[in-house]
């Protein structure tokens, strides 16, 4: 009898002791169906889940995987683009009994839970890491990827900074919330430190880009001034803008805007840095958004794209042609095009730019683990950076710091006093750094033959080890299934060993031939 109430209490116990390990196959394609078997008893889970959702404070959503918006990783509408809809309905449980706040993206390890349903579980214990706000104190992640940058930039969504025309419902109501703004982005600035900004969602004007700069100047020490548009404040309607360091680069020529889509959204302006005096032409933007009821081809499409996409590709092919008018008139080739494009990866405006030969910076860098913005817990990035094959080359790394995507509105300067740069935005800054001069032989292979390349280059998993194969001029990323970038290099010869003996999870692999990729999910049991 002693024997049986020994065994009663170990199960119940909270030190988990006898505990069962429940294992997850490939967390990729896990749903709470699997929990079926489980329900009524405490288990412990083998790998770390996510908090995907931190909407209601004492309930959270969690995966054992982050949830992508279909469309930053599928075409729109394609039956990948499905399997990942009904993937992502089923792959999130609630998980109740959360104390303390914590950020969505935070990794919970060694997670014991009590199995409610499939769609509910208690939290016994778990010991949280990763993505805190502790770690991003610290500063922004490198983007010293391939090489030391010499020029940061840094493209940032503000969500209505307003500096004059408060109280129209959009951004600070009065003055007051307007300082508790102005404080926010202020820790954010100074944090991240820039060399040039390309602002999107501030106050038409000057007013609010010379309080920007001011911002910057006062907490870097450094002297930054603005490019004045010539335009003037009389409404709470907003554009896109640049603040940059005066001691590091310099404008060159005039300031180009276009006005396809939505007016004063779409700026180009070539830069040039002083200690090398070499230029780049630099585009910062904010298409047209997903919301509201349209007709003809701005219609809703139900491919995952939005209302308005046909005026967002109106506007891709506008920053494209403006492009190439700026690179005859400044006499340089490098183009960057940054902003919120309010597209995800995959959708159609992207794709334009893709389609004559620019590269997709996050998922250059960083295979399918990139994000901006978290939407209903679903994360993507709508803040690109895009840039031309010559440009590229002299681009050591870009970072998106999560300062505000995986944050609870509640920290808000008009919902809280919260005076933190976290929540600062609804939309995390994305920072890129470049080398210009530079030509980094690693980060594209050589353009001849890529298409014959391209079409054989392939991999293959043998023993653990990841072999490319017919393919010796190429590049590969291995990435981990948390994002971090595993290894990365040269493809040497037409059977290369890229990696061997992976430890046991998820990895993603890029194969870069030219602008074009392979991408590869592979699992190590």
């Amino acid at each position: 009898m002693k024997r049986l109430l020994i065994i009663i209490y170990v199960s119940c116990s909270l030190c988990a002791i006898g505990q069962t390990i429940v294992h997850i196959d490939n967390p990729m394609t896990w749903t709470c169906s699997e929990l079926k078997n489980y329900i009524g008893q405490t288990i412990e889970f083998d790998i770390p889940f996510y908090v995907c959702n931190n909407y209601q404070q004492t309930a959270y959503q969690i995966s054992p995987r982050r949830i992508y918006s279909p469309t930053n990783q599928e075409l729109p509408g394609s039956a990948e683009y499905k399997e990942l809809v009904s993937l992502n309905n089923n792959g999130v449980v609630s998980l109740s009994g959360v104390d303390n706040y914590h950020r969505m993206g935070e990794k919970l390890k060694k997670l014991i839970v009590r199995v409610n349903s499939i769609s509910s579980l208690s939290l016994v214990s778990c010991i949280y890491e990763g993505n805190t706000r502790e770690e991003l104190i610290a500063g922004p992640p490198s983007v010293d990827i391939v090489g030391e940058h010499t020029i940061l930039v840094c493209g940032f969504n503000l969500e209505y900074f307003l500096a004059e025309n408060l109280g129209t419902g959009y951004g600070p109501d009065s003055k007051s919330e307007h300082e508790k703004q102005k404080a926010k982005i202020s820790e954010a600035l100074g944090k991240i430190g820039a060399d040039i900004f390309g602002f999107v969602e501030i106050e038409q004007g000057q007013t609010a880009l010379k309080e920007l700069a001011q911002m910057l100047t006062q907490k870097t020490g450094r002297i930054y001034s603005y490019i004045d548009d010539g335009g003037s404040a009389n409404s709470s309607y907003t554009k896109s803008g640049y603040v940059y360091c005066t001691q590091t680069v310099e404008p060159v020529g005039r300031l180009l805007s276009n006005e396809v889509g939505v007016s004063n959204r779409k700026k180009m302006q070539t830069f040039m840095e002083k200690q090398t005096g070499e230029k780049f032409i630099f585009s910062i933007n904010h298409f047209k958004a997903k919301s509201g009821s349209a007709s003809g081809d701005n219609a809703n499409q139900g491919d995952g794209q939005g209302s308005y996409n046909a005026t967002r590709v109106a506007e891709s092919k506008a920053i494209i042609k403006l492009a190439e008018e700026a690179k005859k008139l400044f006499e340089d080739d490098d183009v960057l095009v940054m902003g919120d494009l309010n597209a995800y990866a995959k959708e159609d405006p992207i794709i334009e730019f893709l389609n004559v030969g620019m590269v997709d910076l996050h998922r250059y860098f960083h295979a399918d683990s990139s994000y901006s913005y978290v939407y209903h817990g679903q994360a993507g990035y709508l803040d690109h950076a895009i840039a031309n094959r010559s440009l590229t080359t002299q681009i050591t790394g870009i970072a998106a710091y999560h300062i505000n995507s995986d944050e609870d509105d509640r920290y808000t300067y008009d919902k809280s006093n919260d005076l933190s740069m976290f929540r600062c935005s609804d939309h995390d800054p994305v920072l890129v750094g470049l080398r210009l001069g530079a030509e980094f032989e690693t980060n594209l292979p050589p353009e001849e033959d890529s298409r014959t390349l391209y079409d054989k280059c392939d991999m293959d998993i043998i023993d653990g080890q990841v072999l490319i194969v017919n393919n010796d001029k190429g590049y590969f990323r291995i990435y981990n299934s948390f994002g971090e970038l595993y290894k990365h290099g040269s493809v040497t010869d037409d059977y290369f060993v890229a990696a061997k003996d992976l430890p046991q999870g998820v990895y993603i692999i890029n194969l870069y031939v030219d602008n074009k990729v392979k991408q590869y999910k592979i699992l190590i049991p």
